[in-house]
């Protein structure tokens, strides 16, 4: 969780705040967008955050607003480019291109796990996108992005706890154009995007976009020869619009994406002794010395194929007093990853392969009144449905053997050990000697997992505007949401070592041994029938054997093994005792007042409360509750191993207590919010080295102040600075992964965060504009992640949250563009993005099957480029 702040043109509130009526449109506006009205420069730029068309002066709401210009001269390609412009967000990536979290404001989660909704909603053309792997697509014709900071469930209901991304592009026109545009950078990048605009009649006018974006990986896999972290995306989009007249607008929007990638590159950044035993096997991982060496080590290349489709329809019918709006959407997700999980070119996990399905339907519809009075009305509801299946299979490879042979106490470069754990199990249950031979870490044997969940839910909402007075407004607005979930899991395990349940063969061996010798019996250990006679005879001697060995057993050497059964057999859901539902709601709430101390300056306070339902771990990690324990053993349907944890998490509850100020004056403007946001119940889902905890932490809080401003000392020139302070605290937090964080500050988030840039607009006599844009972005050190499960001793966690602190990030970054707007139509851009180089790791984790070593993700390096756009 991290915050960032961009204050550089048109990406923060300051840096819309002049009007384009005084001159002030900020260049990134003004230079990308001459023909067009002053209603879209400055502050006068229309959004929709409050699902009203409203200026960004009037409406007092932290929203940030990047357009289109922004986008197309600082060459964003998506929503995880566009973190480098919008102040409030922050987007990582993490294991493949299907796995981003977006964060606001500190708060945001969702990755890793499909039954895991995000914080932060994101909407394109007002359509839920439900998951990131259909989020990440290339931008389309994006006309602008409004970024919604804190909580917004009012109006956009659930899973927008944290805020809301709103994506929207160019509806068609009704006069021919188009445009074209190719670019061509570093690292072979190659991106064509093409946009024609058509009018079928007076009526009628259609749009299509299309694109591709492909580009060399950074990093180089010397096994297999490829580079990892390239770029390889396709996509297509169609719209029709009718408008027969003033009062009926119908949109219809269609789409297809593809991205096929290598994605993403692992890097070593702290060894231990089980990377010493993949090096003495003739294994290689990456230099932890220099994570950012463009090297990394796997013996097949991890891949990432995300399909992404659908359609929707939206209705706007204007009845003057009131309008009425109707959103209809159908979407389909698929996607494939592939992961060499060992991170090594060792064949210690021969495959990870994982697929999954997301089908999903949203209706919304909505009215809005447009009176001239003091009161003002918006209301509707929402439905929404959604069925996702998950199958995965993760098993050993070829090598596995060979490297838990020295893990579990024998040498290097033989199996023997590993054997001789084979027959001693074997012999401690009275099984043949050739039972478990060569099956203990056996090549292709794991688990198969296949998980399905399906969602219902809806909203209520209603928000009312009304003037107290010409200068002051009210807004006050109810949601009331209701989400149900029925959700299935299913794993197999087929690996012959994690079925074994050591505690229990323990115990009873020690028992059989133990009246054994009491009885005298040949060979010392007594038969099952020789045990029950003895406890039926004896019931007072036999439960003082049980005590001494149930004493005995935790010491015994064997036990340590339990924590190398990495694919324990698993009980399903549902079962007798866990019907695999949720089912909860919540009404969220926003109260405000804001009041215009004169047409320069707005100041506002407002309160808002956000909801996110429960979240469920549909993953292999997914464990019983704890208070579930006895009933499951006394229905008989504890597996061997059973350990206990979560099934889900239940909902996360945001409030936020805000104050605000903005100011537009002719040469200078500035916004102002100082904010308390705190959630509830805050859903984390932390990596432990071979899985992923699921929990609610109690309480989260964040107490922030955000300032950006912009000045304009000529026509030409733009200055604008911003800054966020945050000061984040895990108010409650006891049953983390890594103990108890209450009181601690959460890892990940920046104290300060500014921003500064410079856009110089010139034109020339001849027409011509020339553009020169640069800023650097800067994030004080933070440490990236709160603890290291690989390094807990026992049930002491403390050294895990020592670990951690050594893994810290700074990011400080120059960026740079210059453009030639041509009055043809044509421009010419050359663009150089993190020019500084900057290097830092954007998360690390524990390595996988190597405790106590770290592996993380670097950030990419620098990229140049040039691009030519011509617009028709």
């Amino acid at each position: 969780m991290t915050k960032t702040m961009s204050g550089f043109a048109v990406s923060t509130r300051a840096a819309l705040a002049a009007s384009a009526a005084i001159g002030l449109a900020l260049p990134a506006v003004a230079f990308g967008q001459n023909a067009k009205p002053a209603a879209e420069s400055g502050n006068e730029i229309i959004v929709t955050a409050t699902k009203r068309e409203q200026t960004l002066q009037s409406i007092p709401v932290a929203v940030s607003v990047t357009t289109a210009a922004t986008i197309q001269q600082a060459q964003i390609r998506d929503l995880k480019d566009l973190s480098s412009v919008v102040p409030s967000l922050r987007v990582n990536t993490l294991q493949s291109s299907t796995q981003t979290n977006f964060i606001i404001r500190g708060f945001g989660n969702g990755a890793n796990n499909a039954g895991i909704e995000p914080s932060v909603g994101v909407f394109i053309d007002g359509v839920y996108r439900s998951r990131s792997a259909a989020q990440i697509a290339d931008f389309p014709d994006v006309k602008r992005v409004e970024v919604l900071e804190g909580p917004q469930s009012t109006l956009f209901g659930k899973n927008a706890s944290a805020g809301v991304i709103s994506i929207v592009t160019d509806e068609p026109k009704f006069r021919p154009g188009g445009s074209i545009e190719a670019s061509y950078g570093s690292l072979n990048a190659m991106v064509v995007k093409s946009r024609i605009n058509l009018p079928l009649s007076d009526t009628v006018a259609v749009s299509v976009a299309s694109g591709f974006n492909k580009r060399d990986g950074y990093i180089t896999n010397p096994i297999t020869g490829k580079d990892i972290n390239n770029r390889n995306r396709s996509f297509v989009r169609g719209q029709m619009l009718y408008q027969p007249n003033s009062q009926l607008k119908v949109r219809i929007i269609g789409d297809w994406s593809i991205l096929n990638e290598r994605c993403c590159a692992v890097e070593n950044v702290q060894s231990s002794g089980p990377t010493a035993v993949i090096q003495a096997l003739g294994g290689k991982v990456s230099d932890p010395t220099n994570p950012y060496g463009g090297v990394a080590y796997s013996n097949f290349d991890s891949t990432a194929k995300v399909i992404n489709y659908g359609g929707s329809g939206q209705v706007d019918y204007n009845m003057g007093p009131v309008s009425l709006t109707s959103i209809t959407s159908w979407r389909r997700v698929t996607s494939e990853d592939h992961q060499d999980s060992d991170f090594s070119s060792l064949d210690v996990l021969g495959y990870n392969n994982g697929n999954q399905k997301i089908d999903t339907f949203t209706q919304e519809l909505r009215f809005a009144t447009n009176l001239d009075g003091p009161l003002n009305l918006l209301g509707g509801a929402y439905y929404f449905h959604e069925n996702i299946k998950v199958n995965n299979s993760i098993g050993w490879g070829n090598q596995a053997r060979l490297y838990w042979n020295p893990l579990t106490g024998g040498g290097i470069g033989n199996t023997n050990q590993i054997t001789f754990l084979e027959g001693t199990f074997a012999a401690l249950q009275g099984l043949p000697a050739s039972t478990y031979l060569g099956k203990f870490y056996q090549a292709g044997t794991g688990l198969v997992e296949a998980y399905t969940m399906k969602n219902d839910a809806y909203s209520l909402f209603g928000q009312a505007d009304f003037k107290i007075t010409p200068r002051l407004k009210l807004t006050a607005g109810l949601n009331y949401t209701h989400d149900k979930k029925d959700f299935g899991l299913n794993v197999t395990s087929n690996d012959v070592f994690s079925t074994i349940d050591i505690t229990k063969v323990l115990t009873n061996f020690g028992i059989a041994q133990t009246v054994g010798g009491l009885l005298g019996v040949p060979g010392g250990v007594a038969s099952p029938a020789q045990v029950a006679a003895f406890a039926t005879a004896n019931p007072a001697g036999y439960a003082a054997v049980v005590t001494g060995v149930n004493a005995a057993v935790p010491s015994n050497p064997l036990v340590g093994l339990k924590a190398l059964q990495l694919f324990p057999q698993f009980l399903g859901v549902p079962n007798a005792i866990e019907p695999g539902k949720t089912s909860d709601g919540k009404i969220s709430y926003t109260a405000r007042l804001a009041y215009e101390f004169s047409k320069q300056i707005t100041g506002y306070v407002s309160y808002a409360t956000g909801y996110k339902a429960s979240s469920i771990n549909l993953s292999r990690d997914s464990r019983p509750a704890l208070a579930n324990s006895a009933a499951i053993i006394a229905g008989g349907l504890a597996v061997a191993n059973q350990t206990y944890g979560t099934r889900f998490a239940g909902p996360e509850v945001s409030k936020v207590l805000e104050f605000g100020l903005k100011a537009n004056w002719k040469i200078a403007s500035m916004n102002m919010a100082v904010f308390k946001e705190t959630i509830e119940g805050f859903q984390g889902n932390s990596f432990t080295g071979t899985g992923f905890v699921l929990t609610n932490a109690g309480k989260q809080s964040v107490f922030g102040i955000e300032f950006d401003g912009a000045v304009h000392p000529t026509s030409e020139l733009t200055l604008t600075a911003a800054m966020t302070y945050l000061r984040p605290k895990y108010d409650l937090y006891v049953a983390s992964a890594f103990g108890d964080l209450s009181g601690k500050t959460p890892a990940g988030i920046s104290p300060i965060t500014s921003t500064l840039a410079i856009t110089n607009d010139h034109q020339m006599e001849n027409g011509m504009h020339f553009i020169v844009r640069g800023d650097w972005h800067y994030e004080s050190p933070t440490q990236v992640v709160d603890g290291l499960s690989g390094f807990i001793v026992g049930t002491n966690t403390a050294p895990a949250l020592v670990a951690a602190q050594a893994f810290r990030r700074e990011v400080s970054e120059f960026d740079a563009s210059a453009t030639l707007k041509m009055t043809n139509g044509l421009e010419l851009t050359i663009w150089g993005r993190n020019i500084s180089n900057n290097r830092y790791l954007g998360t690390v984790f524990d390595s996988v099957g190597q405790k106590g070593a770290v592996s993380g993700y670097p950030n990419q390096p620098r990229t140049w480029g040039g691009s030519i756009l011509w617009r028709y």
